[in-house]
């Protein structure tokens, strides 16, 4: 594994913030098993990225209270940007023994974006091969540029303002090229 350099930031006492800048190129085509929508289909996260747009990957559980507490603004960046630039994805770690948790946590917060749910070993084992560093629990974040290339990864509560501004940083950069 490559060796990724991390930036830590603080948020008001309740994590350590770790994004994860990542300097160099990932191939995110790997077929990571184990995922399906809640419809019971089998899903591939190569679905989902390389759309011509940003990619916010969620990793949340119907448990978590940070992510009870975060759902709100990431229901909201996805209906202000999926139009234009961004969109959402969210992944449960719930598994299939808690899968009714998890519907319940998409209906209590009207959660519209895609979702997928996959066992925390499949999950756990997805974002370590991705980033090279181990899965650390929810929230967790990826961020995929829009031609599907893996440019952070966070872990615990972030703003959206804060991936709003990478967003916005990454595309500029890349336009000035």
């Amino acid at each position: 594994m490559k060796n990724v350099p991390i930036l830590n930031f603080a948020n008001r006492g309740f994590f350590v913030l770790v994004l994860l800048i990542l300097a160099f190129s990932q191939d995110v085509r790997a077929e990571f098993k184990g995922f399906q929508d809640f419809e019971g289909n089998p899903q591939l996260l190569k679905n989902y990225t390389a759309k011509g747009k940003w990619l916010v990957v969620m990793i949340w559980a119907s448990d978590c209270h940070i992510c009870n507490k975060e759902a709100h603004q990431y229901v909201d960046f996805h209906l202000v940007h999926s139009d234009d630039d961004a969109t959402v994805l969210g992944i449960s770690i719930d598994g299939e023994s808690r899968k009714p948790e998890a519907e319940k946590f998409i209906e209590k917060h009207s959660v519209d974006f895609p979702n997928l749910i996959a066992e925390y070993e499949y999950v756990a084992a997805m974002y370590q091969e991705l980033t090279g560093q181990a899965f650390a629990g929810t929230p967790s974040f990826l961020v995929f540029a829009p031609d599907g290339e893996l440019k952070a990864a966070t872990a615990g509560a972030v703003p959206t303002t804060l991936i709003e501004g990478f967003i916005k940083k990454n595309s500029l950069q890349k336009a000035s090229k």
